[in-house]
């Protein structure tokens, strides 16, 4: 079945992202796996060899999870009552 080009575009534009958002996912759970300083000072040495522009991605990905780290280990330990907040 021919589908007219509007849909066509629409329905290529929906599958890119969909991949996009894969391979994305793919690599946020790659770059979990280095959660020792070491590691992420490996990785941040890495990455200090190329450009802002080429590391953006990846950086933000760390960035974001870092302050999910933070957050997750200041609520780890409740309060009055056993509050986690």
């Amino acid at each position: 079945m021919q589908f007219p080009p509007k849909l066509r575009d629409v329905r290529t534009a929906l599958a890119n992202r969909r991949t996009m958002r894969v391979a994305h996912r793919q690599l946020a759970g790659e770059l979990a796996s280095f959660r020792s300083a070491a590691e992420r000072a490996e990785l941040d040495e890495l990455l200090s060899r190329h450009s802002p522009e080429e590391t953006a991605e990846i950086r933000a990905i760390l960035y974001r999870q870092d302050v999910h780290r933070q957050q997750t280990a200041s609520r780890s330990t409740a309060g009055l009552g056993g509050y986690l907040g």
